[in-house]
């Protein structure tokens, strides 16, 4: 395939360090008050802080859980979720910026509706296909290559009244396919979305888990959480197909880019997070190199975070 070496490559940069997506309903703080009334079971995780305001233990996986229970239900009435022992219970506000950052895509394309969105690697939470239906009424197909998750998330949907017929879970049989197998050869998707897993072997996904759990926990002294049982906590991070692959996260979306080139007359936007900034270089050029039409680089800010997200389109006749 020609290179297109005019293709449009454009940066959009975050405007304000901490603040989230105008359009994200979790800007701001918490309302435990609301949040509590929407899943009463909160109730019993509220505590004070050293200010004397009242919050959440971070670093307590229950609550953690629960409040994610409570987010989903006041913001988006699902009001049955849960996700099975050790798999990736997501932060909502973060997930949810990404959703409306791709809405902007949306947006500016004019794309005509039903817009149908594909999630690659929903995981067991299926959080993403949550959002995207709740927010603005899009129709997902979720995939997932762990039958564990594909299960967890079916279970989800199947629960809540209102993701049925908005939601299908399916099964990518192929873990050396993302898109074949999974795009039919009559499907049309407005938007492909992914969080792959970031890490490149099982050691350096614990080392980030414990990392994490160390930033959590290093003012809590007090707590008398001891190291055995963070270590005994690192799972709740996720599973290997939602923290690392053969080759980390640059492998995974070398291996998006170049699939992606298939399916490119029936997906406006590719999309997908990229959590090392170092990678978006060379899949840039790589997309480049592949005859894409527009590249977007989207940065997205969450308190002192700042994460990015890469679109891509080919040309379409």
């Amino acid at each position: 395939m020609k290179s297109t070496r005019g293709s449009k490559s454009s940066v959009k940069k975050v405007t304000k360090k901490g603040d989230l997506h105008p359009r994200n309903p979790h800007r701001g703080r918490y309302d435990l008050m609301a949040l509590c009334k929407a899943c009463p079971e909160l109730n019993r995780f509220i505590k004070p802080n050293p200010k004397g305001d009242n919050t959440i233990n971070f670093s307590d996986e229950k609550a953690v859980l629960c409040l994610n229970k409570a987010l989903l239900a006041h913001y988006y009435h699902v009001t049955n979720w849960t996700i099975p022992n050790g798999y990736l219970c997501p932060p909502i506000p973060g997930r949810a910026d990404y959703i409306h950052y791709v809405a902007d895509l949306v947006i500016q394309s004019a794309l005509a509706k039903p817009i149908r969105v594909l999630d690659v690697g929903t995981g067991a939470n299926c959080i993403y296909p949550i959002i995207g239906s709740q927010s603005y009424d899009w129709e997902f197909v979720a995939s997932d290559i762990d039958p564990v998750s594909v299960s967890a998330a079916s279970t989800i949907v199947n629960a809540n009244k209102v993701l049925k017929g908005k939601v299908d879970v399916v099964l990518q049989k192929s873990t050396d396919n993302i898109f074949q197998g999974v795009i039919k050869s009559g499907d049309r998707f407005a938007l492909t979305i992914c969080n792959p897993p970031f890490h490149s072997s099982l050691a350096e996904a614990k080392a980030g888990s414990q990392r994490k759990w160390n930033n959590l926990n290093k003012h809590s002294s007090g707590t008398g959480l001891a190291k055995n049982k963070i270590e005994s906590k690192l799972n709740f991070g996720g599973q290997k197909a939602e923290l690392w692959c053969q080759g980390g996260e640059i492998a995974f979306l070398t291996r998006m880019a170049q699939e992606s080139v298939g399916f490119g007359h029936q997906v406006a936007w590719f999309t997908s997070l990229v959590s090392k900034s170092e990678n978006v270089k060379p899949i840039k050029a790589l997309l480049t190199q592949l005859g894409v039409n527009e590249i977007k680089v989207i940065e997205m800010s969450q308190g002192q975070k700042i994460s990015r997200l890469i679109a891509w389109c080919f040309p379409h006749k």
